[in-house]
C-alpha cells in the first residue's frame, strides 16, 4: 500500500460496537507506513481503551478537547494541520448528524470543523438508522460539503439483524485509503482487461489450461482501479478476491472470455493480461472418459486470439498485451508488439515471476525497451499504470 507511507493520519474513534475493528484497522494503516494519531470519543472509550490505541499506533491518543499536553491547548487545532486525512471509523448515525450540521460539542468534532485536510467517513449502525431519512438527509449533507463516505456494507450485525449498516472490514477501509492517496493518472478512462487461465474442456472432469495465478493481472486491475479508472476484468478460473472498485465477469474457456470481451467493448484501453489456451479439442467428450490403458488421441483446434482481434476492430482501443516468455524475451516480446500492432506490451521470463508475489517486467513501446526493477507485483502494477498513463497522454 504505497499510497500510505510516511502519511500523516488521524483516525476518530466514536462509540459504536464497530470500535474493535478500528484496533485492526490502526495496526494495519501503521503496518504500511502511516502515522496514526488516534481521537477517541467518551463513546468510544467504552468500546475500547485509549491504552489498546496506544499501544498499537505508538502515539499518544487524543480524548479531551481541553487537552493540556498541546502547549498552546489548542489538539482542535493543531492535530489537522500536518495531517494528509482525517478517518472516522466507525461513524455512527450522532456523529455523522453532527458533522452535517456543523456542531463542534467534543474535540472530534472541533478538530473536523477546524481541518484543512480532507475527511472521510466509514458509517456503522443498525440497518434501521442507516435508512431513516434523517440519516440519508445527512449523508446527502456530508456528501455535498465534500465528505467522503466509505461504506457501509451488508450483512449480520451486533444486533441480530441483517442489511446494509456494517463498518467496511479494516483490510477494506485501509486498501481504500490507500486508493484515495493514489494519483488519478487514469481518471475518466474505460479498461476492459482480461486475467488468468482459461480452461479448455477435453471431457466433464478433464481440460487443457496454462499456469496463471491470475496475480499480475488483478494487482494491475487493482492499480487501474486506483488510478481512477472504471475496470471490467474479464477472468478465468482463479482463487483471489475482485479488488476493490473492480466490476468482474467469471469465465472458464476461451470462447468463453473471447465473447464477454467483444460484449464489454467499447473501451478506452483493453489490457490482454490472461494466459489464454492457444488450442482447445475440437470435440469434448460429454461424458467422462474411462480409463481403458490404451492410447487416447485428443483432435486440438486453435482458440481465438482475442487481443489480436481487438487490435484489428476499425476503431480500436489502446491496447496493451503481455508476453510471458522462457527464452528471447526481447525478440518475443517486441515481435508481439508489431505483428499485432499493439501500443505497448509487458514482458518478462516466466521464470521471474510466473506464480510468486514478485515480479520483474520489461515494457515495450513505439520508443524500446523500458524495464522496471523486481519489486513485488502491487509495485509493479503501479509502474506499469505510470508508463500507460504517460503514452496516453502522448496520444
Amino acid at each position: 500500500m504505497s499510497g500510505l507511507k510516511g502519511r500523516k493520519l488521524v483516525l476518530g474513534v466514536t462509540g459504536g460496537v464497530a470500535a474493535y475493528k478500528a484496533a485492526e484497522l490502526v495496526r494495519l494503516l501503521g503496518k504500511a507506513g502511516a502515522d496514526v494519531h488516534v481521537v477517541l470519543t467518551e463513546g468510544g472509550a467504552r468500546f475500547v481503551t485509549a491504552v489498546t490505541f496506544q499501544a498499537l499506533s505508538g502515539n499518544p491518543v487524543w480524548t479531551d478537547l481541553w487537552d493540556p499536553r498541546m502547549d498552546n491547548n489548542m489538539a482542535h487545532i493543531d492535530l489537522s494541520r500536518d495531517a494528509d486525512a482525517i478517518l472516522i471509523a466507525p461513524a455512527t448515525a450522532d456523529v455523522m448528524a453532527r458533522l452535517a450540521q456543523g456542531r463542534a460539542d467534543d474535540l472530534l468534532t472541533t478538530l473536523c470543523l477546524a481541518r484543512d485536510c480532507p475527511l472521510l467517513v466509514a458509517p456503522a449502525m443498525n440497518r434501521q438508522m442507516w435508512e431513516n431519512p434523517a440519516t440519508r438527509r445527512n449523508v446527502a449533507t456530508l456528501r455535498d460539503d465534500g465528505i467522503r463516505i466509505l461504506g457501509p456494507a451488508a450483512g449480520e450485525q451486533a444486533c441480530g439483524e441483517v442489511g446494509e449498516g456494517r463498518m467496511l472490514e479494516p483490510e477494506v477501509l485501509a486498501e481504500s485509503l490507500d486508493a484515495f492517496f493514489q494519483p488519478k493518472l487514469l481518471a475518466g478512462k474505460r479498461i476492459v482487461m482480461t486475467a488468468g487461465p482459461t480452461f479448455e474442456a477435453i471431457d466433464p472432469v478433464r481440460g487443457i489450461t496454462n499456469s496463471s495465478s491470475g496475480k499480475m493481472a488483478y494487482g494491475l486491475a487493482r492499480a487501474c482501479a486506483q488510478a481512477g479508472a472504471e475496470v471490467l476484468l474479464v477472468s478465468g478460473p482463479v482463487a483471489l478476491p475482485v479488488p476493490l472498485g473492480v466490476a468482474r465477469v467469471s469465465v472458464k474457456s476461451a470462447l468463453e472470455m473471447r465473447a464477454a470481451v467483444l460484449e464489454a467493448l467499447p473501451a478506452d484501453i483493453f489490457i490482454g493480461v490472461a494466459a489464454v489456451a492457444d488450442y482447445r479439442p475440437a470435440n469434448a467428450a460429454e461424458h467422462k472418459i474411462k480409463k481403458s490403458g490404451a492410447e487416447l488421441g485428443i483432435t486440438l483446434v486453435p482458440n481465438p486470439d482475442i487481443l489480436a482481434e481487438v487490435a484489428s476492430l476499425p476503431n480500436p482501443p489502446f491496447c496493451v498485451g503481455f508476453a510471458a516468455e522462457s527464452r528471447n524475451l526481447d525478440e518475443y516480446a517486441e515481435g508481439k508488439r508489431q505483428a499485432k500492432k499493439l501500443r505497448m506490451v509487458v514482458g518478462n521470463l516466466v521464470q521471474d515471476g510466473l506464480g510468486s508475489d514478485d515480479n520483474q517486467v520489461v515494457l515495450f513501446d513505439a520508443d524500446g525497451r523500458h524495464p522496471l526493477p523486481r519489486a513485488p507485483k502491487p509495485e509493479v502494477a503501479q509502474g506499469i499504470v505510470a508508463h500507460l498513463a504517460r503514452l496516453l497522454a502522448r496520444g
